[in-house]
């Protein structure tokens, strides 16, 4: 019954497909901030700000795409069956299983283990899931282009469109086997302005910072490599500094990191497939309090 309400809720309100292919790329004036703030509550409405958040917590196998993807069918199976859902979040590469770490994959032979999202059954089984349970996915996999390979988060919205590609921007080791992203966009939804990021973009603040400038209460971290005590107290601090939540997301561990620096929630239960955690965005004040409206930016200069 809660499933169905909140999907009634949601067709009422017209949440549904709300910026479905909006990609909002706004620009960031660091000395302007609350003008900044001004801007992007007049261009987005959330009709909600409570949301239930899905994480896959299983490790892929390597290289192998279709065992992989049974994995995910089947614990999108048992969420459609028994948990009602805003948005689902994989691992970094999880259809690959991040196969870029992988000695006998290089940067020429790592294209085999890539799909075309607009062609791929694996993306358009994800694309017909998402409509079906009116739910955001984010879905990790390696994305073949005519600019080569890239380490991609696919962004489909509640009614099953492509939103966006966010491609890690950070590489380093063997993620230089991978073409480096050229965007840090924010997206559009019924819960407001989010953010992806992947992996290792984390560790670079101006990563989170240039989110929650645009906007994001919220950023989606699909990750594969750290996590443990250091990557805690990282996740901690990129919240707090920037009152935001952050959806840490592991084969490891399911973590979700809040805007004073709190733990919302944090399972490395091996016995788990997946957590799904309730998180209220209202209690994000990301760019319009806290730390982001009190900067210095006149300052910060080299």
């Amino acid at each position: 019954m809660l499933r169905q309400s909140r999907r009634q809720f949601l067709k009422a309100a017209g949440a549904v497909g709300i910026g479905a292919s909006h990609v909002l790329v706004a620009k960031t004036r660091a000395s302007s901030s609350r003008n900044e703030a001004a801007a992007v509550k007049a261009r987005t409405n959330p009709k909600i700000s409570k949301i239930r958040v899905a994480q896959i917590k299983v490790y892929p196998e390597k290289g192998r795409l279709e065992a992989n993807f049974e994995k995910l069918t089947s614990i999108l199976g048992v969420i459609e069956r028994n948990e009602d859902v805003d948005v689902f979040v994989t691992p970094e590469g999880f259809l690959d299983g991040y196969v870029s770490t992988e000695e006998m994959v290089t940067k020429e032979t790592i294209a085999e283990y890539a799909i075309d999202p607009l062609t791929s059954k694996y993306s358009q089984t994800v694309s017909d899931w998402a409509k079906r349970n009116q739910a955001w996915v984010i879905f990790g996999c390696a994305r073949k282009s005519k600019d080569g390979v890239f380490n991609t988060a696919l962004v489909y919205d509640r009614g099953g469109k492509l939103a966006g590609m966010y491609d890690k921007t950070h590489l380093q080791n063997h993620d230089l086997k991978y073409t480096p992203g050229k965007h840090l966009d924010v997206y559009d939804s019924d819960f407001g302005l989010f953010g992806v990021m992947i992996c290792a973009d984390r560790r670079w603040p101006e990563t989170p910072r240039t989110l929650t400038l645009k906007g994001a209460r919220v950023i989606f971290n699909p990750t594969y490599g750290m996590h443990g005590d250091l990557n805690l107290c990282m996740m901690r601090t990129r919240s707090y500094e920037n009152g935001i939540f952050i959806v840490f997301t592991h084969p490891g561990q399911a973590l979700i990191t809040g805007p004073k620096g709190e733990i919302a929630s944090n399972s490395g239960d091996e016995s788990l497939t997946y957590t799904v955690t309730e998180i209220d965005l209202s209690k994000a004040p990301a760019n319009t309090g806290g730390h982001i409206v009190d900067r210095r930016p006149d300052l910060y200069r080299l």
